[in-house]
C-alpha cells in the first residue's frame, strides 16, 4: 500500500470517527423528515400560522408600480426592526445578477403587512473609465458599479439606526463584484422619520481612497453620534465577519479571512456564539468572534446547497434555523432546536414559487436567500421569528413565523371571523398573499371576513388552516363569491404533507366541481354575491365523502387519491403549479407574455370555517 493510500485511508477513518463526536459541539441535525424536491412544498408540514406577504413585485411595463424604474433582479434582502417600524432593504439590478448599473432599495412597514412602495437607499455609482482588475478581462467604459452586501443594518447603542451597501465592480456578466476589489462599503443613517442621512464611505477596497470616490469618508460627518455609531460597528468581530466578501483579502477588521459566505450567528445559553454560512457551513466561537474553534464544516445532518442559511434565538428561548433544504433554492423551511445544536424537525415556511416572469443572468427559481432580524436589530412587540427572502431572484417577501413554532393544532375549530378579536382572526391559518393576490382581514365588526383577491395573472393568494388530525369527520365552509364569470377558487382537504384528497372548484363559468380522478364533475350553479354553505362529510378508511351545500346534498364521491388522515384545509385562486422542477433548465433567459399585466379582479370572502 502507497504512502498516498494510506494516509487517504487514515483521513476517512480519522474523519469517520470524529465526526460524531464534533457533532455533538456543533450545529446538527438528527431528525427523519427530509424535502421531496418534487414539489415545492418539499411535502412539509406546514408550521402553523405563518404568514407570507410579498412586499414587492418586479415590473418592467409598468414602472409606477413598482419601484419606479422598471428593474427586475431584485434579491438579498436583509431586515431590521427599530422605532417601531420593520425595514427591508435590497439589492437591485435592471435585468440580472452583476449586469450593472445596481442599486439597492428600501421598503418599511409599521406591522409587517402594509408595505410603502420601494425608494432608493443606494444609488447608482459610476466607476471612473479606465478602471481595471487583475486577471479579468474587461476595461471599464461607461460602466457603473452593481451592489453587493451581506449586512444591511446595524442599531448603535446610542441608537442610531446605521443601513449599510458596498459597491462592488463587475466588468463582464460572469465577473464577481463580491471578490475584494470593488471600490468599497457605504454607509448612512436612517432617521427616525424614515428619511436617509448622507451617504459616506465607511471602509474602502485596495486602490481607492477620499481622493477618488463621489462620497466622502464616515469620519468627516460634523455628527459625532454617527461617527461613532460607525466606529463601534467596526469594533465588533461579528459584524465584520459578514464583511469577509466584498472586504480586502487582507483586511485586519476581518476574524475569520477565508471566503466563506453569507455569515449569521446567534448566542448560545453559555455566551459561545455559533456561526452559518452558505451550504450550512458552521463553527463555533468561544470568544464573540474574534476566533473560530474549527475549521467551519458542513453541519452534519443538514442538507443545503448554495444558500443562504439563517439562525437565530427565538423569543421562547429555543433556537431556529431556516434554509433551504434541498439541492435547489426550495422549499424554505425552519428546523427548530432545544439548546441550538441538536436540530430534529423540518417545516414549511414557504412552498410557492410563481413563474418567473422576466429571464436574467444567474436568476434561480424558488424562495431564497432568506435572512432574520439580527441580534440587536430591534425585537418586534409580537415576539414572532420574522424573515425576509426573495422568490426567483425577483420578487421580495416576508414571512411572519409564530413562537412558539409548531405543526400541530388541538381543539375544535370554530373560526366566525366576525366574532373573532380583531387582529387575531388570522392567527391559525397560513396565508401567501401576493401585492396582486391578497389574502386577509377585510370590513370591520360584524361585517368582518377573509378575502381572497387576485388579479395576477401569473400568481394566486392562497390560505390553509391546520386541522386537528381526523379520520372520520365534517367541515363546514361558508364562502361568498365576488363574481361568477372570471377567476378560480379552489378548495381542497389535504392530508400533513399537502396531499389533497378532496377538491371543490368555483370556476370562471360560474359551476361548482369537485375533481373525480382524472374528470370534474360539475354538481350545481353559483351566483356572484350569493353565500354558500358547503358542507364536506369525510371518511378516511373508507375514502369516501358526501358534499352539501346549502344542506342541500349534492354529491357523494371517492377521494381523488388516498390520505392517512385529514390535517389541512387549503383554499386557493388558481391551478396547481408544478413548474419549475428538478429538471428544469437552471437558466431562465426569457421574458413571459404580458408579464407586466393585470386581469380582472376575481374575489371570494369566507366568512367562517367549523369542523366537527
Amino acid at each position: 500500500m502507497t504512502l498516498t493510500r494510506i494516509f487517504t485511508s487514515f483521513l476517512i477513518i480519522t474523519i469517520f470517527i470524529s465526526s460524531p463526536l464534533l457533532a455533538q459541539d456543533t450545529v446538527h441535525y438528527t431528525g427523519t423528515v427530509l424535502s421531496n424536491i418534487d414539489y415545492h412544498t418539499g411535502q412539509l408540514r406546514s408550521a402553523v400560522g405563518v404568514h407570507n406577504v410579498q412586499v414587492a413585485r418586479a415590473d418592467r411595463e409598468y414602472p409606477e408600480k413598482s419601484d419606479g424604474y422598471g428593474w427586475t433582479y431584485n434579491h438579498a434582502p436583509m431586515m431590521v426592526y427599530w422605532n417601531n417600524t420593520f425595514y427591508v432593504q435590497y439589492l437591485s439590478n435592471p435585468v440580472g445578477e452583476h449586469i450593472p448599473p445596481g442599486m439597492s432599495f428600501m421598503v418599511s412597514s409599521e406591522d409587517g403587512t402594509n408595505w410603502t412602495k420601494p425608494t432608493v437607499m443606494f444609488p447608482i455609482y459610476p466607476i471612473p473609465d479606465g478602471t481595471t482588475k487583475d486577471g479579468v478581462d474587461g476595461v471599464a467604459k461607461d460602466l457603473d458599479a452593481v451592489m453587493h452586501q451581506r449586512m444591511g443594518f446595524y442599531i448603535a447603542e446610542n441608537g442610531k439606526l446605521l443601513t449599510l451597501a458596498y459597491y462592488g465592480i463587475a466588468l463582464n456578466r460572469k465577473d464577481h463584484p463580491n471578490d475584494g476589489n470593488g471600490i468599497g462599503r457605504v454607509v448612512r443613517e436612517i432617521y427616525e422619520d424614515g428619511t436617509l442621512g448622507p451617504i459616506y464611505f465607511i471602509r474602502y477596497n485596495h486602490g481607492w481612497n477620499q481622493e477618488n470616490t463621489a462620497y466622502p469618508f464616515y469620519k468627516e460627518s460634523d455628527d459625532e453620534g454617527f461617527v461613532k455609531a460607525c466606529d463601534e460597528l467596526m469594533a465588533d468581530p461579528l459584524m465584520m465577519q459578514q464583511w469577509v466578501e466584498e472586504a480586502d483579502r487582507d483586511d485586519p477588521l476581518i476574524p475569520l479571512k477565508d471566503e466563506y459566505k453569507a455569515f449569521s450567528y446567534y448566542h448560545l445559553d453559555d455566551d459561545r456564539v455559533v456561526g452559518l454560512w452558505k451550504h450550512a457551513l458552521t463553527s463555533i466561537s468561544n470568544d464573540g468572534g474574534k476566533s473560530w474553534e474549527y475549521t467551519p464544516l458542513r453541519a452534519p445532518g443538514f442538507v443545503n446547497s448554495n444558500a443562504k442559511i439563517w439562525g437565530q434565538k427565538t423569543t421562547d428561548d429555543r433556537f431556529a434555523t431556516v434554509y433551504n433544504p434541498s439541492e435547489f433554492r426550495w422549499p424554505l423551511a425552519i428546523s427548530v432546536s432545544e439548546d441550538g445544536l441538536e436540530y430534529d424537525n423540518l417545516l414549511l415556511v414557504h412552498g410557492e414559487i410563481t413563474p418567473m416572469r422576466y429571464g436574467g443572468n444567474y436568476k434561480s427559481y424558488g424562495p431564497q436567500y432568506v435572512r432574520g432580524i439580527l441580534e440587536g436589530n430591534g425585537v418586534p412587540p409580537d415576539g414572532n421569528l420574522w424573515l425576509t427572502y426573495s422568490v426567483n431572484k425577483e420578487d421580495i417577501w416576508v414571512a411572519q413565523v409564530p413562537v412558539p413554532v409548531t405543526d400541530v393544532v388541538e381543539g375544535p375549530v370554530n373560526d366566525v371571523f366576525s366574532e373573532m378579536p380583531n387582529g387575531a382572526e388570522l392567527d391559525a391559518w397560513n396565508t401567501y398573499s401576493p401585492i396582486w393576490a391578497t389574502a386577509k382581514m377585510e370590513g370591520k365588526k360584524d361585517k368582518k371576513a377573509f378575502v381572497l383577491r387576485d388579479k395576477d395573472p401569473f400568481d394566486y393568494a392562497k390560505a390553509e388552516r391546520v386541522l386537528p388530525k381526523t379520520q372520520v369527520g365534517s367541515i363546514e365552509i361558508a364562502v361568498i363569491p365576488g363574481q361568477n364569470d372570471t377567476g378560480l377558487l379552489h378548495i381542497e382537504l389535504q392530508s400533513g404533507n399537502g396531499t389533497p384528497a378532496i377538491r371543490v372548484i368555483f370556476d370562471e363559468r360560474g359551476k361548482m366541481l369537485v375533481k373525480n380522478g382524472y374528470r370534474l364533475n360539475a354538481f350545481a350553479d353559483y351566483e356572484a354575491g350569493q353565500a354558500y354553505k358547503i358542507r364536506i362529510d369525510f371518511d378516511v378508511p373508507n375514502r369516501v365523502y358526501s358534499l352539501y351545500v346549502n344542506d342541500k346534498f349534492e354529491i357523494r364521491r371517492m377521494f381523488f387519491a388516498p390520505v392517512p388522515s385529514i390535517e389541512k384545509l387549503m383554499f386557493r385562486t388558481g391551478e396547481v403549479r408544478r413548474f419549475p422542477n428538478a429538471d428544469t433548465p437552471t437558466d431562465q433567459d426569457y421574458d413571459l407574455p404580458g408579464a407586466g399585466e393585470e386581469v380582472p379582479m376575481a374575489y371570494y370572502k369566507i366568512t367562517s370555517v367549523k369542523m366537527k
